[in-house]
């Protein structure tokens, strides 16, 4: 999950040039004393904890708006995209891309749902709505669940069913405290749930520097034509509002590249269970970062319905945890079978 509008976690990047894994217990190369998976869950701990602290970045780039953020967010990831793919001598990959029609729609429609999702999310921080984009992030999980029952046809199991059924109770409660419905967080939560799915549906024929040149390469187009609109009309900011400021918009695309790489340097070394806990400590940043020192009001009845959606991602996270364990146990139990199967065989043939 990006949370806080990066692209969404991804399985591991296999494009991306790296050794094995040492042994269990091995130090880390690089990272003295630690072991593969702690320096796995060191790069997760930092990608999730930059998207977490993303909204204090937005903030900088006021009076930028929205739109412009996203164009210049897309176009600088892009060409950071571009020179990390050209030092690993893997730009012609781009032109294979554009061979395969059917994968290009795939991230087409990726790099649309993306956009969406980086607009809204930048608007709720920009228009000081950061604990409603929290909240979109927290819902997520549900929301993908409740995808995969309508459009996979998934089945769920007793514990998710709860937690689903919780969450919805928590979403009617917020939008009865809010007074209306919270459009910010359903927002995002919803563009971001289909935007995973379409991954899911690509699979994992792209790493994660592959998935983001070409999201933000289809979207270019739009986001250079949003530039020079705002160039033409006179409302660009972008050099107009001194040194800093163009350089904090430039790197705009650094801050959506570097913690997109981190998590993907991260799920090649940690299992999901730990990605999945981990997610979770972006939108608890950006609802603390929201309260504490952006100042956004949180009244007592909103909590309560953050209360709920809590309770809900615990039951959602407990299931995943002994389902994945059960599993394990399971294809170890499977293993051990076909050992023990085999090993009168071996024995029989060494004898003769």
């Amino acid at each position: 999950m990006s949370a806080s509008g990066a692209t969404a976690p991804e399985p591991p990047a296999s494009a991306l040039h790296t050794s094995g894994p040492p042994t269990k217990g091995e130090p880390a190369h690089g990272i003295p004393g630690l072991t593969h998976a702690s320096r796995g869950t060191a790069y997760g701990l930092a990608a999730y904890g930059l998207w977490g602290l993303f909204p204090l970045y937005l903030q900088t780039l006021r009076p930028s708006g929205a739109v412009e953020v996203l164009a210049h967010r897309v176009l600088w990831s892009l060409l950071i995209c571009l020179g990390v793919l050209a030092v690993m001598g893997r730009l012609r990959w781009i032109g294979s891309l554009l061979q395969r029609p059917r994968m290009l729609a795939a991230v087409s429609v990726a790099g649309v749902l993306i956009a969406t999702n980086w607009t809204v999310y930048t608007f709720a921080v920009l228009s000081e709505h950061v604990t409603e984009a929290a909240l979109g992030y927290f819902l997520n999980p549900l929301v993908t669940v409740g995808l995969g029952v309508v459009l996979l046809r998934e089945r769920l199991r007793r514990l998710q069913w709860l937690a689903v059924g919780i969450g919805a109770v928590a979403a009617l409660y917020i939008t009865l405290d809010y007074g209306r419905p919270p459009w910010i967080s359903l927002a995002l939560a919803c563009s971001f749930a289909t935007y995973g799915l379409v991954k899911k549906r690509v699979g994992t024929s792209l790493s994660a520097i592959q998935s983001l040149t070409a999201e933000t390469l289809v979207i270019a187009p739009v986001a250079l034509s949003v530039v020079i609109w705002l160039a033409v009309t006179g409302q660009q900011t972008f050099g107009a509002e001194g040194t800093g400021h163009t350089l904090a918009l430039a790197g705009a695309g650094l801050a959506t590249a570097v913690p997109l790489l981190l998590f993907a340097a991260a799920a090649r070394r940690v299992p999901l269970s730990t990605i999945g806990l981990l997610q979770f400590l972006t939108p608890v940043l950006q609802l603390l970062t929201a309260v504490l020192l952006l100042g956004e009001s949180m009244p007592a009845s909103r909590w309560a319905g953050f209360v709920l959606v809590w309770v809900a991602l615990v039951l959602l996270t407990a299931d995943s945890l002994v389902h994945g364990r059960r599993t394990r146990r399971a294809a170890r139990a499977a293993r051990d079978r076909q050992s023990s199967l085999a090993a009168p065989t071996v024995t029989a043939t060494t004898a003769t």
